[in-house]
Formats: structure tokens, sequence, C-alpha cells
């Protein structure tokens, strides 16, 4: 059956609606590293290089993670308007920003529980201090799931020994990249001082002006630079750490680093899900030796792509900021 012109514009409308979704996904200092394409019923996803952190990520793995996340966020966008999305990841070697082309077909109405999922892609927010409570028992299975179902696995910091070196080893990260001039000229970069107009990058009402000491402590980055900036936390404010995970892949290539991204959203939503907001703590990740360390001494076989620490999160409200769709949708011609 041909397509009419009321077929294709709905098609077109979809497109750009589960775009508008997708952008809310997480990124990286909040770089929003991705860029979108829509043709005919074919949606294209590609990195954009000129937005990642050349010190912090020379090799772009975190920002191939950050679009993993707009990825899988676009597809329960799609789902969510009975679309089928067909998935292919990095189609053409020979451009190798080009991530995924998702092909829309015809699908199945939303059900409760694409429903439901749908529900948190703007409820979910990061979060940077500690946690009025730890996750209930047996949440963590239902998280592991969701990282297995896109080729990832979680792996839980359970000993206190091992919480204790992972928070170490990322306040040594975090001390040495305050005080490399080129990191903290990045930092700045993409932290930009209070009554900036920009639409990207962690801005003062994204984190609090006083990070509470956790037990063992994971440093926050430094984005107010020593400026007072940011939110004030409310004075009783309960600082404790959280679940502590790795989400660790199988390989390390840019495919698996686009997996471990869409891993990541389907874990952050089904957390959102139980009111839980995830910490991210991605310096010592950033530091190759000891990335290494980590991936010998805790991670087995497997390639830690991610430090979390989920928890409940204080009653504040912090806020962050997305570029509107026209700066990041092109149409293209089918």
């Amino acid at each position: 059956m041909r397509s009419t012109q009321t077929d294709i514009e709905r098609v077109a409308a979809d497109a750009r609606r589960a775009v508008e979704d997708a952008i809310w996904a997480p990124s990286v200092h909040n770089t929003q590293p991705w860029r979108f394409g829509v043709a005919g019923t074919r949606i294209t996803l590609r990195a954009d290089p000129d937005r990642r952190l050349g010190v912090a990520d020379p090799r772009g793995r975190e920002m191939l993670i950050s679009c993993g996340a707009a990825l899988y966020t676009l597809r329960v966008a799609l789902r969510s308007l009975g679309h089928d999305p067909v998935v292919h990841l990095l189609p053409d070697p020979d451009r190798p920003q080009l991530l995924a082309d998702v092909d829309l077909r015809p699908g199945e109405p939303a059900d409760e529980a694409v429903e439901r999922e749908h529900a948190q892609v703007r409820r979910r927010h990061s979060h940077r201090g500690g946690f009025l409570a730890a996750p209930e028992s047996g949440v963590l299975t239902g998280l592991r799931h969701a990282a297995e179902r896109e080729g990832a696995r979680l792996v839980q910091a359970v000993d206190v020994h091992v919480k204790g070196a992972l928070a170490a080893l990322t306040d040594a990260a975090e001390h040495v990249q305050r005080r490399t001039p080129a990191y903290a000229t990045e930092i700045a970069r993409w932290a930009p001082a209070p009554g900036t107009s920009r639409k990207d990058g962690v801005q003062q009402d994204a984190y609090p002006r006083r990070t509470p000491l956790t037990a063992p402590h994971f440093p926050a980055r430094d984005f107010a630079r020593g400026r007072g900036w940011g939110v004030e936390a409310a004075e009783d404010d309960t600082a404790l750490t959280g679940l502590v995970v790795l989400l660790v892949s199988k390989g390390d290539t840019p495919a698996d680093w686009v997996k471990s991204g869409q891993a990541l959203q389907r874990v952050l939503l089904r957390a959102a899900a139980h009111d839980l907001s995830a910490a991210y703590h991605t310096q010592a990740l950033q530091v190759p030796d000891l990335r290494e360390f980590i991936r010998a001494q805790f991670c087995g076989d497997a390639y830690p792509q991610l430090l979390l620490r989920l928890g409940v999160a204080n009653g504040e409200k912090l806020t962050s900021v997305r570029r509107p769709v026209e700066e990041v949708l092109t149409e293209e011609p089918s």
C-alpha cells in the first residue's frame, strides 16, 4: 500500500516528537554531542565531534555513550507513538560519526510498560550529592536485567573495601584533573557562569553549592571552580553513598560504547520509575591507567564504562537545559 501525504506528514511529526524526547538523554557535562536527521521513515543519529571533550575524552568514548543514551530514548519515544524502531548500528564504516540508522516500521499501540518507561524520560535527572536512602533490596535485579537487555552488565561494589578503593581512585583522579590547566579550561567551557543564555553545559542550577560528605566519599566535579555557585542544599540533607555500581561491557569498541549508552539509559529510566536518581563519577575512567586498574581488579574480563551511585535524592529540584530541537535536527532528502 502506497503511503498517503497524510501518512508521510504523520511520520515526520512523530519523528520530530521522538527527537524532542531523545535530546533529554544524559550526556557527559551536558555536552549534548548528537545530531539527528530525518528522511522519510528513517532517522539518523550522528555524533557531533565539535562537542567531544578533547582533554577528558580524546577517544570519544563518553561522547558515544552519551549518543547511545539518546538512541535508547529515541527508541522508547518511537514505541510510545506506535512505531517499531529497527536500529542499524554503525551502518557505514567509512562514516564513523554515523552511529545509527533507525527505520520506522508499523508497530503496536503502546502498552502500559512502554508508557511507564516513556513517562520517565523527562522525570529522570542526574544527581550530584549524597542520598536520603539506598535503593530497596530487589530493585537491583531489575536494573541488572535492564542493562543485560542492551548488551552490558551492572557490577555492584558490595565489599566495603571495594567501595573504598573506587572512592579513593575517583578522588585521586579528581585531584589530578583539577590541577591540569587544559582540563580546567575544558571544565570552564562546559560549566558557564551564572546568567548565561546557553542551553547546554552544566549550569549553576544543576549542582549543589556544597556537596555533602559521604562514607566513603565520592567527590563531585568542581563545576563552580571555587566561586560559590550552585544551589544551596537543605540543612538536613542526609548524605548516604547509595548503591555503587559499575556499568561494564564485554568489548571496548565504538559499538560497545553506543550499546553501553543504551544500557545506561534503560537502567536510568527503570531507576526513575522507582524514584531513584544516579550520580556519575567518571573521573577515574578518564585516566587510562586508572581505568585499566579498575578493569583488572574489579571487572573480570569486562571493560568499565561508567561508575554510578544510585539512591533516593532529596526533594531539591536541580535543573538542566537542552538546546532547541531545531539545533540538532535536520530534514534530509528521502
